[in-house]
């Protein structure tokens, strides 16, 4: 409880406390809470930033009609320190939440000298794999990631990436331990070109591909469209081991009711903020098919088919009031299975 209390007192104090950005007598430090807790030397090469996300859940599911989950729960905790020495740049995001109190996320140094070209990043960080594992949890737009990400999307690793951004390409290729026991070692890269990336329409094209220790290699392709309040992706993952092979896809489409446009950097998609002060509410809609992690609907490790349908509600750019629906079939043994799930989160 005592970890709650410090994550919420990091969110929200500085926030009714101080003003947007103030600066001391002199020109040597400027203070910016307008998105997150942020301390920086006036002339950029210095800064440290706080900030962090709770997620509040309510889940419901149920399996061939007989409830199996029906509880509130902290879906994730999390609290940051991002900044930057010069050159080099550095973060620390630790999960306080489900179960997991003091595990890190992220921990990683990374070294920007090359310019935005030739990035070089070591440490705990995610592996260069699919356009919605990299999406942060508190920007996609369905409030759990597909079955096939679930599955298949590597995540987060001990290693070393190099990565860079060329027009509208960009591109990162890592070595990963991903086996502490076994000494497994993997390799993960990842392009995506956007030929079309406007203020109101991008069009997104991407693959991915990890080997992990000469017996399993994975492959995704990604493409994604987003014009004026509306927008879709689509990932297809397929994994091969010892000859035996699984593949699965998931296309999810959204409707910004309010107008706004879902923002797209560096190869990701980014969540909606309000454009007044009446919030944004959004729709979005998912298909899945094929094998992956259907836990949420409590189907397992299978091949299924799902459909779901969700709402958000941003009430500003921190806080987001969500809920998704998602159905279920066992392509294997029939059985089915749906999750309810509603989530309020605060995220800076």
């Amino acid at each position: 409880m005592r970890n709650f209390f410090m994550l919420f007192a990091l969110l929200f104090l500085p926030h009714f406390l101080l003003a947007d950005v103030f600066t001391t007598n002199g020109n040597d430090v400027v203070v910016n809470i307008k998105e997150r807790i942020e301390i920086e030397s006036s002339d950029g090469n210095y800064s440290a930033k706080l900030g962090g996300r709770i997620q509040w859940d309510y889940n419901y599911a149920e399996l061939n009609g007989v409830v199996d989950e029906d509880d509130v729960s902290t879906r994730r905790a999390r609290f940051y320190l991002s900044g930057n020495v010069n050159d080099w740049s550095y973060k620390a995001q630790f999960n306080l939440g489900n179960g997991n109190g003091g595990t890190h996320e992220d921990l990683y140094i990374r070294y920007k000298g090359w310019g935005k070209q030739a990035v070089v990043t070591i440490g705990n960080q995610n592996e260069p794999f699919g356009l919605e594992q990299l999406e942060s949890s508190k920007d996609i737009s369905y409030l759990e990631r597909s079955a096939v990400t679930e599955a298949y999307a590597p995540g987060r690793q001990k290693g070393i990436v190099f990565s860079g951004q060329r027009g509208d390409m960009t591109y990162a290729l890592g070595v990963f331990e991903y086996d502490d026991v076994n000494d497994g070692t993997a390799m993960t890269g990842r392009v995506t070109y956007a030929p079309i990336k406007s203020a109101n329409e991008v069009l997104h094209f991407g693959v991915a591909h990890s080997n992990r220790d000469e017996d399993l290699d994975i492959t995704g392709l990604e493409v994604a469209y987003a014009i004026g309040r509306y927008h879709i992706q689509s990932e297809f993952i397929s994994s091969k081991e010892n000859n035996a092979s699984r593949e699965g896809l998931y296309v999810q489409a959204g409707w910004i009711i309010t107008g706004e446009k879902r923002p797209y950097k560096n190869g990701i998609f980014k969540r909606v903020k309000p454009g007044n002060s009446s919030g944004a509410w959004e729709l979005v809609v998912r298909y899945e098919d094929g094998d992956g992690a259907y836990s949420d609907e409590e189907l397992g490790s299978t091949d299924a088919t799902s459909y779901g349908v969700g709402i958000n509600y941003y009430i500003n750019n921190f806080i987001r009031i969500g809920a998704t629906f998602t159905d279920a079939k066992d392509n294997i043994n029939n059985d089915n299975g749906s999750e309810f799930r509603i989530r309020l989160q605060i995220a800076i």
